[in-house]
């Protein structure tokens, strides 16, 4: 009889297909990718804030926000493509 783990990961296996394990270069791979990000959101964030600090009147904070926000949504976008291009070569377990 299989545990409710096992089956919890046959039905993963067929909805998401087999499953990939990272070699340990890989994994370091993705560690130097969110250490680069998260180094360029805080500089993006602290850029954004001394200029939001600045801002004479809501509707410029509203802009200074508004562009943060999409500023970002787009780093978060490029972080996640290149980890996901490590796990694409990542091989099936």
């Amino acid at each position: 009889m299989k545990s409710a783990y096992e089956l919890a990961m046959e039905r993963l296996e067929k909805e998401s297909g087999p499953a990939k394990k990272l070699s340990d270069e890989q994994r370091d791979r993705i560690a130097e990718i969110d250490k680069k990000y998260e180094a360029e959101m805080a500089e993006t964030r602290l850029n954004f804030e001394t200029r939001l600090s600045q801002a004479a009147s809501h509707e410029e904070r509203q802009e200074v926000q508004q562009r943060m926000v999409e500023a970002m949504n787009g780093l978060e976008a490029e972080r996640d493509q290149e980890k996901d291009a490590v796990w694409a070569d990542a091989p099936e377990s």
